[in-house]
């Protein structure tokens, strides 16, 4: 066997992507330092997107961490006042499982809304009294009252929705969208997080990096967490006597020996530390300019309320969500912790809706009366609802609760290709059950990817041997909520 023939014997696949990587990391560096800033292509290795030409190009999710009682807030239900204090029929709840709180506990009395309940809008939206700025904004938003999951605890179902799956290890949907359609922005990275809490520090929820992480995609296409105070972002500032021209030149040579690393590993993940000191460089001039309000006219800072410069508030959050998305963002997470109101929801779920209720509105209205709203798709919602039936004892008022309840729950959206002034789905009268066009996580997930203009059974990535996907094997797009 001749030298030549030999060699390409031996060589093995490790070796041949070793030997070539350098071709393709120096094309991926290249293209980071010339891209055109308005519309920076996706990962040259992700499929070609979008299928179909989209209605959405960003999407802002508000989270809400703990799970909002649709009962209380959207789904108005007569039949809970009529039977508050009674035992709740065996055959509504049909055997159904929930949390270790409520589990074992025999006497599930029904618990009547502690709200009340007035039709809104052209729609006749029902909405709570305790989201008088969010009621207010019901002809611009889509109720989809028939959501339904499986997970009964907040972790495994924050993950479901944000990932596809109840266990940790897959794509975010963030870092999906990162992968598959790229950037707008050459300045800020293409998926930013932000977390915020009750001040009451109620319940205790935590953040986990997991729910805006990559997965088994590239680390690059991870959400970028935006700290709630101090810098919002970790070692961004330079160090006391270091230029921005120093630090250029640093980078400059530290890129050098990373190429030099990549050309002899062909490890992804050098690429990707390239990328990233390049994009912090550009974050040391853009985010300053991000979190400077005093452009901001101060009717649109009252329309947030009083909070919205507090750093790391919910308010000061939906604000920052508006300036990220006309500065290119493709998807701001925000997730705001409090909504687990076991034990006190007499106190603190007027004090959670207060938080929110103004930000959240500011925000369809401040991108309507920039024009985003017709390209930026916002979601508000948690990860289930709560339980029809009380969590302890009726005559015990100061301790009222409301379990996880993944049977039925209420979620909204608004803009970008979403009818406005509509609900869909229905529960049944105790809000227990979803019961007409019901609407799982995945065809949630499915609807989200529809309106950003991908097929979500066409979007997929290959791990261990198979095609994985948002949506799992599942997922229907609702088409009756599309505009």
């Amino acid at each position: 066997m001749t030298p030549l023939l030999e060699h390409q014997a031996v060589l093995t696949r490790r070796a041949l992507f070793a030997k070539s990587a350098m071709g393709l990391g120096g094309a991926a560096l290249g293209s980071l330092l010339t891209r055109d800033s308005l519309a920076l292509p996706a990962d040259p290795a992700a499929p070609r997107l979008p299928h179909y030409a989209p209605k959405a190009k960003r999407v802002i999710y508000l989270l809400q961490n703990g799970a909002p009682s649709h009962v209380d807030l959207f789904d108005y239900k007569p039949k809970l006042k009529e039977w508050h204090g009674t035992q709740i029929p065996d055959e509504v709840v049909g055997g159904k499982r929930f949390s270790t709180m409520t589990g074992g506990q025999t006497a599930r009395p029904v618990l009547g809304e502690i709200t009340n309940f007035a039709q809104h809008g052209a729609s006749g939206a029902w909405v709570s009294d305790f989201l008088p700025r969010i009621a207010s904004i019901s002809d611009e938003v889509c109720f989809i009252k028939s959501l339904h999951t499986e997970a009964v605890n907040h972790a495994p179902a924050i993950t479901f929705f944000m990932t596809g799956g109840e266990q940790a290890g897959r794509p975010s949907m963030g870092a999906w969208l990162s992968y598959g359609l790229g950037s707008e922005s050459n300045e800020l990275p293409s998926f930013v997080v932000m977390t915020s809490r009750d001040k009451e520090a109620s319940c205790g929820q935590i953040f986990y990096d997991f729910y805006w992480g990559s997965g088994f995609l590239p680390s690059k296409y991870q959400g970028v967490k935006f700290r709630g105070s101090g810098d919002p972002v970790l070692y961004l500032s330079n160090p006391d006597g270091m230029s921005r021209e120093v630090r250029r030149g640093l980078l400059d040579d530290l890129a050098k020996l990373n190429e030099m690393t990549l050309r002899e590993f062909g490890d992804p993940e050098i690429a990707t530390r390239i990328a990233q000191y390049e994009m912090a460089y550009k974050m040391q001039a853009s985010v300053p300019e991000l979190t400077d309000f005093s452009s901001e006219p101060e009717h649109v800072l009252a329309r947030y309320g009083p909070d919205v410069r507090r750093q790391g508030s919910y308010a000061y959050n939906c604000l920052m969500a508006r300036r990220l998305a006309e500065r290119g963002v493709r998807f701001v997470q925000l997730m705001h912790a409090g909504w687990d109101q076991h034990r006190n929801l007499n106190t603190q779920l007027k004090i959670q809706c207060t938080d929110v209720d103004a930000p959240s509105a500011a925000l369809v209205l401040d991108l309507k009366e920039r024009g985003l709203l017709d390209d930026t798709l916002v979601i508000w919602g948690g990860e289930f609802g709560r339980t029809p039936f009380l969590q302890g004892k009726i005559e015990d008022t100061k301790q009222w609760g409301r379990d996880h309840h993944p049977y039925a729950f209420t979620l909204w959206m608004a803009g970008a290709g979403v009818k406005p002034g509509m609900s869909y789905g229905a529960s049944d009268e105790f809000g227990f059950n979803a019961v007409e066009n019901k609407v799982h996580v995945h065809d949630f997930q499915a609807t989200v990817l529809h309106l950003l203009g991908i097929d979500h059974e066409r979007f997929t990535f290959r791990f261990q041997g198979r095609q994985f996907r948002l949506t799992d094997v599942h997922g229907k797009v609702v088409k009756p909520i599309l505009a």
